[in-house]
């Protein structure tokens, strides 16, 4: 019995030692595989190419990709715990991406209110089935093409302004825990938060959406489980077939769109979790006074203090 349980030790340990240097190795190799596509550009980005389009679907959800992202967030993170500066730096400019990118699709907010009331102008007075805007070419669609327009600007505020309501502190949060602990044990859970939580979402979505997104756009269909080489092959045959169909006979066509948002939101989470580690951990490392520092959160002017959040 003894023998036995000595003997799965062993194994246990082996399989953790083994699996810690696939894991080094890759990291390794992420080097190498971010410089031999920044110096083979043609492989992956010359779409003429049909190859070159498997190469792009194959490594934009792969373990290669991974472990490239990974390196470079290493690397960036080593730098940023060696110079405070750097990492702040990498704050403001993340958190300033997710703020812009925010700030410019939150009008589509906006426009799905104006273009909401045109169509029920055009059905209840003027009785047109369709609607027609012209600078020279007419671009002309029927009524419900853009009833179901309307689902693309809902989709632009919940994919491209999430991590922006997530820098103004505006998405709802229940607190059970974290408001009654210390200040840098909010800061501890934070952390472990955007390692274990948002990290791993992210990764997860863009791995479904990516597939997702490129069954979509061309035939024959790339699957999560297809090697390169299959998918090499699979390149002799490959024609562009991007997604027209509608809802209904005269809706929307260009439902596609819906999934490079879903990839969108995939990438602006994960930036965004790097960012919120790093303000995090910075906060940790100096105190209350750094709370919120650099932080460019709206206002509703002076005045409004306290209706702020609350929107």
């Amino acid at each position: 019995m003894q023998e036995e349980a000595s003997v799965g030790l062993m194994g246990a340990l082996s399989a953790l030692f083994s699996g810690a240097v696939w894991v080094l190795q890759n990291i390794a190799m992420g080097f190498y595989n971010i410089g031999y596509a920044v110096t083979h550009p043609n492989l992956w980005l010359d779409w003429t190419d049909k190859k070159a389009v498997m190469r792009f679907v194959y490594y934009g959800g792969s373990t290669e990709l991974f472990f490239a992202v990974v390196a470079l967030v290493l690397v960036v993170l080593v730098a940023g715990f060696i110079h405070r500066p750097f990492m702040w730096g990498m704050v403001r400019v993340l958190e300033g991406f997710a703020n812009t990118v925010g700030r410019f699709f939150a009008w589509a907010g906006l426009l799905m209110v104006l273009q909401q009331v045109i169509i029920v102008l055009m059905q209840r007075i003027f009785a047109r089935p369709d609607i027609v805007f012209g600078f020279g070419i007419p671009l002309q669609y029927d009524i419900s093409w853009y009833a179901e327009e309307l689902k693309l600007y809902n989709a632009l505020i919940v994919t491209l302004c999430a991590t922006y309501t997530f820098v103004q502190g505006g998405h709802v949060r229940v607190d059970l825990v974290y408001a009654g602990v210390k200040f840098r044990t909010k800061k501890v859970i934070d952390m472990l938060g955007s390692l274990f939580f948002m990290v791993p979402m992210s990764i997860l979505i863009w791995m479904y959406g990516w597939f997702f997104l490129w069954r979509h756009l061309i035939v024959p269909k790339p699957s999560a489980s297809d090697t390169l080489e299959r998918l090499l092959m699979k390149s002799r045959a490959m024609r562009w077939n991007v997604e027209t169909i509608g809802f209904s006979p005269n809706g929307f066509t260009a439902y596609f769109l819906f999934k490079i948002l879903l990839v969108a939101f995939a990438g602006m989470v994960f930036l965004h979790a790097i960012a919120f580690f790093c303000r995090s951990y910075l906060e940790w490392k100096e105190g209350e006074e750094s709370e919120n520092k650099y932080l460019d959160k709206d206002t509703l002017g002076e005045g409004e203090e306290a209706y702020e959040g609350t929107h």
